[in-house]
């Protein structure tokens, strides 16, 4: 009978054949690898990476890195630049992200395997690794950070609510936040499908200097998200949402074509029939290794809408495969859509395969 094996070395033994032995043509170096995984803020060091490969003593990586390993294995396209590098999302073929997401599977079982035996133990699923709804446009491979930004309800509305006033006792302060049905979404989905990830709220005054270079999920219009409207205008995007001069303004996006893109409103109540929301994702204009996503309506129903588009579990998978059939190749991507309301006022979640929901479409190539 063998001994067993001392913790984290099957893990090592793992992580050294994949340098070693996966690509028997191209010789991959611990440099190479601590470039890919450092990104941006520069190499690991290579004693990180050698104690993550050593069977004697090994150090365990954390899911983080798991993750950064199974981006970088996927594809020899990983090496082909100098320094090595993480491919992003949507650089990504369907084959690759398949073989990272397989990839991710197996190495975080050997990195937790008793969580991985006792799932199997009660008949249940391993722990959730990127994979399914993980691999579409909300999960972020390099597990950076993830700052989901939203704006403020103004003064003049948060003194008609109770709890939002600091000396009282029972304060709340998510009460001042502007689009809670959607911040709450998009957080729930993200958090789920980023398990490695920092993932956190925070109101656009609030944010300070290192914020800026995470991955910037931007929730609610120009109005009330000054973040927003900093991105939107160093961008220099096709789509303008216009600001409201006064609440009862329904306002409206408006295209570089001169088109002119206004909610429905009950001509008889004043009710939201229908509301116009931007869906966008692209690179930071304040760190080119990172990404930024606008998700912002007229109203707040329509912003819900725009973030419902890729986390419900009945629209996003088509979603997603429309998304990487009509910008397969594209750094950037933007959507502009109808966002309709049942017949209880509640939201229909857009489905981007349907030509009547869409009003505007954009990328840097589809505009080539």
């Amino acid at each position: 009978m063998q001994p067993a094996q001392p913790d984290g070395a099957r893990l090592a033994r793992r992580l050294r054949k994949l340098r070693t032995e996966l690509w028997p043509e191209l010789k991959v170096t611990q440099q190479q690898i601590a470039e890919a995984l450092g990104g941006e803020h520069g190499p690991l060091s290579l004693s990180l990476i050698s104690s993550w490969e050593s069977t004697r003593n090994p150090a365990l990586p954390p899911a983080s890195r798991l993750a950064g390993y199974a981006a970088f294995f996927a594809t020899p396209r990983s090496v082909e630049s100098s320094p090595a590098r993480l491919l992003g999302e949507h650089e990504m073929t369907a084959g690759e992200r398949h073989a990272r997401e397989e990839l991710y599977a197996e190495l975080f079982s050997l990195r937790f395997p008793g969580e991985h035996e006792e799932d199997e133990a009660q008949g249940a699923a391993p722990a959730r690794v990127p994979g399914d709804a993980a691999s579409g446009t909300w999960y972020f491979p390099d597990q950076r950070p993830i700052i989901i930004v939203s704006g403020s309800l103004p003064k003049r509305f948060r003194e008609r609510m109770p709890f939002t006033d600091t000396k009282d006792p029972d304060y709340v302060r998510s009460y001042s936040l502007a689009d809670l049905d959607a911040l709450l979404e998009v957080h729930g989905h993200i958090r789920a499908v980023n398990p490695a990830a920092e993932v956190r709220i925070c109101r656009s005054e609030e944010m300070v200097e290192d914020d800026f270079t995470s991955h910037l999920v931007l929730i609610g219009g120009v109005d009330w998200n000054a973040v927003n409207r900093d991105i939107t205008r160093r961008l220099d995007l096709p789509v303008r949402q216009q600001r409201r001069p006064h609440d009862e303004d329904a306002g409206g996006f408006s295209t570089v074509d001169g088109q002119v893109f206004e909610p429905v409103l009950d001509a008889s109540n004043g009710s939201l029939l229908e509301d116009v929301a931007h869906f966008f994702r692209g690179k930071s204009p304040y760190n080119a290794r990172r990404t930024v996503t606008l998700c912002n309506g007229m109203f707040g129903r329509g912003t819900y809408g725009a973030v419902r588009a890729l986390t419900d579990q009945r629209f996003r998978d088509r979603n997603e495969n429309y998304i990487r059939q009509r910008f397969p190749d594209a750094s950037a991507f933007s959507i502009l859509m109808r966002v309709r309301m049942n017949v209880n006022g509640a939201v229909v979640t857009p489905d981007w395969t349907q030509d009547d929901g869409l009003l505007h479409e954009w990328s840097p190539v589809t505009e080539a």
